[in-house]
């Protein structure tokens, strides 16, 4: 009778496995909150936590211990579609600790002095912009394209690190949104960005 109830089980599970579909779908919350994280990290000079390891899961048992087939097959079944109804985004990885770096250098010297002065500022789209090279000595101004040139470099590398970091290339414009969101949210007093007309706002 076990033996039956198990069989029934199985072929229950199998055949559920065309039935289900898994809808994936941009993690804008959690995104966000990514985008806030590692902004404020860059602004601040502050090197980001190590993400803790996750929990491993303990296999559905029977009385006697040992996992079920059909139990397996659930936990395969099931979980996957649960797993794409969790919004979980991944951004730290080897390249976007790389471009932090390099970006905390530029706000902490050349970019946070042009951001200062108003000849820089945040972009609509996630960039950087000279808006004002009046306010830049002639002598200096080739070195401050130059800084705004590496800055918008790296903004492109990152939200594509962070899309193919999380499997999902396809999330690249979604990324360059929300950060440009965020850039503008966390920019400091004095600094301009972009409303979504375009025109200079000063913060």
């Amino acid at each position: 009778m076990r033996k039956l109830v198990h069989v029934i089980l199985t072929s229950l599970a199998v055949a559920l496995v065309g039935c289900v579909t898994i809808n994936v779908y941009f993690p804008e919350a959690a995104a966000q909150k990514a985008a806030d994280q590692f902004i404020g990290n860059v602004l601040d000079g502050v090197a980001p936590a190590a993400a803790p390891a996750p929990k491993p899961q303990k296999p559905a048992a029977g009385s006697d211990g040992h996992q079920r087939p059909s139990a397996m097959l659930l936990d395969l079944l099931i979980p996957a579609a649960q797993a794409a109804d969790t919004p979980n985004i991944r951004i730290q990885t080897s390249a976007t600790e790389a471009i932090r770096g390099r970006m905390q250098a530029r706000f902490q010297g050349a970019l946070g002095d042009l951001l200062d002065s108003g000849a820089v500022g945040f972009t609509h789209d996630g960039m950087v912009a000279m808006r004002d090279a009046a306010k830049v000595p002639l002598s200096q101004r080739a070195q401050a394209n130059t800084t705004v040139a590496d800055e918008n470099r790296d903004r492109v590398a990152l939200y594509r690190e962070v899309a193919n970091a999380n499997n999902h290339p396809e999330w690249e414009p979604q990324i360059r949104a929300t950060f440009a969101k965020s850039w503008i949210e966390k920019a400091r007093a004095g600094w301009y960005y972009q409303n979504a007309a375009g025109a200079w706002v000063r913060k």
